[in-house]
C-alpha cells in the first residue's frame, strides 16, 4: 500500500503543477496588470499610481522567463509563492492573505464541522429507517420528501429560516458573528440547521439507494436464514457492507470543511473562508481568489488520496497496488 500511496502523491504533485499553470493562464494572461490595478484603485487612477501599485504587488515583472530575467518574472514568482504558501497581499486592501486565511479558518470549521457530523449521522439513520420499511408507504413518503428537499434551492432554505426563525420567532440572530465561546453558538445554530436541512434530502436519497441495494444481496438472505433479526441485519450487516460508497462521499467532504460554505457564510455574515472567497469575487481581488482556488485544489487532491486509503480500513479485502 505504501508504494501505491507514494505513486498517488506523485500524481497529485503533477496535478498541482497543472493547476498552478492553469491559474497563471487565467489570472495573469487573460487580464492585463493595468486592468487589475484599475479595479483595485478605481477607474480614475492616474498612470503613476497604477505603476506604483504594480511594483508593490509584483505585477511589474515580465510575464515569462527570458534573457536577463530567468527568475525575476511573474511565472516563476507565481509558482514560488504558491508552492511555499507565501500568498502575498490582497489586491483589494493590501492585507496579508495568509493571516486572513488563519482568521477565517476558525469560523468556517465551527460552522462546517457540526453541519457535517450531524448531517451525516442524521442522513444515515433516516436512510436506514426508510430502507428498513422499503416498498411501503413509509419508504415512498421518505423518497418523496427527499426528492422534494433536493429540488428546493438552498436560497429558499436560507430566506425561509431567516424570516421564520430569525425575524418572526426571534430565536437566533439573522446575521452576524461573535467569537465569544459563550454566545458564538447562537450565531452558528441557524446556518447549521439550514445547511443540514438543505443537504438532508440528497443524503437520504443516496444512502437509501445504497442500503436497498445491499439488502438484496445474498449475504443478507443468509443472515436472515440463520435467524438474525431485521434490526441486526440492517445495523451490522447492511451498514457495514455499505461503508465503501459512504466513505467515498464522507472522506471527500472532510477536506472542504476548512474552506467553509460560500452561501451560508455570505448570507449569515460569518467571517469564514467562504465569505472571504465571495468578497474576493466582489472586489476583484485576484490574489485572494487564486489562493482560494489553489487551496481548494490541494484539498480535493488530498481527499482523493484519503478516500483510496480509507477503503482498506473499511474492507480488509481491498488491496491497493
Amino acid at each position: 500500500m505504501l508504494a501505491y500511496v507514494v505513486r498517488r502523491v506523485a500524481y497529485g504533485l503533477v496535478t498541482v503543477v497543472g493547476v498552478l499553470f492553469l491559474l497563471f493562464l487565467l489570472f495573469f494572461t487573460i487580464t492585463a496588470p493595468d486592468d487589475v490595478a484599475r479595479k483595485a484603485l478605481g477607474e480614475k487612477a492616474q498612470q503613476e499610481q497604477i505603476d506604483q501599485w504594480k511594483r508593490l504587488h509584483g505585477y511589474d515583472r515580465p510575464l515569462l522567463p527570458g534573457p536577463g530575467h530567468v527568475r525575476d518574472n511573474m511565472l516563476v514568482e507565481h509558482f514560488r509563492r504558491m508552492l511555499t504558501f507565501d500568498f502575498g497581499r490582497s489586491d483589494a486592501d493590501d492585507t496579508v492573505i495568509l493571516d486572513r486565511i488563519k482568521d477565517g479558518a476558525v469560523p468556517s470549521i465551527l460552522l462546517t464541522t457540526p453541519l457535517f457530523l450531524v448531517g451525516l449521522c442524521l442522513g444515515i439513520l433516516l436512510s436506514l429507517f426508510v430502507a428498513f420499511f422499503r416498498e411501503t408507504y413509509i419508504d415512498r413518503t421518505g423518497v418523496f420528501l427527499a426528492v422534494l428537499g433536493m429540488s428546493l434551492s438552498i436560497l429558499l432554505y436560507i430566506i425561509g429560516a431567516q424570516f421564520l426563525v430569525g425575524k418572526l420567532l426571534r430565536w437566533f440572530p439573522i446575521s452576524g458573528y461573535d467569537p465569544d465561546p459563550a454566545v458564538v453558538w447562537r450565531f452558528l445554530a441557524l446556518p447549521v440547521v439550514v445547511g443540514i436541512l438543505s443537504s438532508l434530502g440528497g443524503n437520504v436519497r443516496f444512502y437509501r439507494t445504497v442500503f436497498v441495494e445491499e439488502v438484496n444481496r445474498d449475504y443478507v438472505r443468509t443472515a436472515r436464514a440463520k435467524g438474525a433479526g431485521d434490526g441486526r441485519v440492517m445495523l451490522r450487516h447492511v451498514l457495514g457492507n455499505a461503508m465503501i460508497p459512504i466513505l467515498t462521499n464522507v472522506v471527500m467532504a472532510i477536506p472542504f470543511l476548512f474552506t467553509g460554505s460560500l452561501l451560508l457564510e455570505a448570507f449569515f455574515g460569518i467571517p469564514g473562508l467562504g465569505s472571504m472567497t465571495v468578497d474576493a469575487i466582489d472586489n476583484n481581488d485576484f490574489a485572494t481568489l487564486r489562493t482560494m482556488v489553489y487551496i481548494d485544489a490541494l484539498l480535493f487532491i488530498l481527499g482523493q488520496i484519503l478516500t483510496d486509503v480509507s477503503y482498506t480500513v473499511a474492507d480488509p479485502r481491498i488491496r491497493l497496488e
